[in-house]
């Protein structure tokens, strides 16, 4: 089998957020056998997100004649070819990773099996997942009640537990009352008052659904290590699952300073990139849950090796998934496989019709809980209609 051509997809959808648009870029790998792969570049929003379009582009030209079922070779071509790669870009790990799950997707239908049995098989049926606080209010493109008093926390969370979910993510600092981003203005120490804002919020959930559920506190980085680490002891006695990016991921002694003040486990990892990014964290110990992006942090290929480096340092793994329907799937597989995995990140974007609609599936957790796609491959796929409307560049 060899590639002949690969498609480079700028997806068409009509989600548009209050300040940016959101789509994702899509890889199609075709064969001489007829086979097509798909894979997802996990760049579709922020600053810049469109450079994953043109680095997918640039990285097709590599493997054009060669063979996709050899996965490992490729990798490490497309690696060390590009130089700037060894510097672990994310731009760069991004478009390799949707050509490599495209590659993972190629192998599995050719074989005719679903993607966890190629990782390994299955080390569990049902993939427990988390309610965000974007699909019940606050936040960019929301249709639901803006949430700023700890009362709508409250009912928000009551919501999702009246769903059927038993963990929660939230994240109580990044707005103030008035109902303004503060994502510009979190630098340097922040004052009691924003502190004690985001404490009261997050002790509303928990008085409103009780010990049993996990509460997830996300801070994005937003915070300085002063400050992650007042908050960080401020929501300990709430019994916090675990506390999601309290510093930036670009200084490992920041973030184990901040693991070693605050008695939360912490996690991060959707802006790391490849196995070399995430050594000195698992070194340091200061990550208890690491959150590789399968779509930006090399693929299939590498993040299946994070995860069983995490496995030696009692560390479990919640993938980062927020990107198109493609990214939904290759995450359940990766995580069904794993014998450490700890929940799924169910972002808003998942929920959205702009965006299910996109691809022939639609998978969606019932009562909190994700089946596992059995489809051969991936298990999923662009919609023809999807790719007549999109923007394709051909690569032979």
């Amino acid at each position: 089998m060899k590639i002949t051509s690969v498609d480079i997809i700028d997806v068409a959808n009509d989600f548009q957020s209050a300040t940016s648009k959101w789509r994702p870029v899509v890889v199609r790998i075709n064969t001489d056998e007829g086979i097509s792969g798909f894979g997802e570049v996990g760049l579709a929003y922020g600053v810049g997100a469109s450079a994953g379009f043109g680095m997918a582009k640039d990285l097709a030209a590599l493997i054009i004649g060669m063979d996709p079922m050899n996965n490992e070779a490729i990798w490490e071509k497309m690696l060390k070819k590009t130089f700037w790669g060894q510097g672990g870009g994310g731009v760069i790990s991004a478009g390799m990773s949707g050509i490599d799950i495209a590659l993972w997707d190629i192998k599995g239908k050719a074989l005719g099996v679903p993607l966890y049995q190629l990782l390994g098989g299955k080390t569990r049926d049902k993939i427990r997942t988390y309610a965000s606080q974007l699909q019940f209010g606050w936040g960019e493109g929301s249709d639901k009640a803006m949430l700023i008093e700890p009362e709508q926390y409250a009912d928000a969370a009551r919501i999702a537990v009246g769903e059927g979910y038993d963990a929660l993510k939230v994240d109580t600092i990044a707005m103030d009352r008035q109902g303004n981003w503060n994502k510009q203005n979190l630098t340097g120490p922040l004052t009691d008052k924003v502190l004690r804002l985001g404490y009261d919020r997050m002790a509303a959930m928990r008085d409103a659904v009780g010990p049993d559920v996990d509460i997830i506190a996300e801070m994005h980085a937003f915070t300085d290590t002063t400050s992650a680490i007042q908050f960080g002891r401020m929501i300990e006695e709430l019994g916090i699952f675990y506390y999601e990016e309290p510093v930036m991921p670009l200084n490992p002694n920041q973030m184990k300073l901040v693991a070693d003040k605050v008695n939360i486990p912490i996690a991060a990892g959707e802006r790391i990139y490849w196995r070399w990014g995430y050594r000195p964290f698992f070194e340091n110990g200061s990550l208890s849950v690491i959150q590789p992006d399968i779509c930006t942090c090399g693929g299939v290929t590498e993040v299946k090796k994070i995860c069983d480096m995490a496995h030696v340092y009692d560390k479990t793994v919640q993938i980062h998934v927020c990107g198109g329907p493609i990214s939904t799937a290759v995450a359940l597989h990766m995580e069904a496989a794993i014998p450490n995995f700890v929940i799924h990140e169910l972002h808003r974007y998942a929920l959205l019709e702009p965006n299910t609609r996109t691809c022939k599936y639609n998978y969606l957790p019932v009562n909190g809980m994700y089946e596992v796609p059995e489809l051969p491959g991936i298990g999923q796929e662009l919609t023809d209609e999807t790719i007549k409307a999109s923007t394709v560049v051909t690569v032979k």
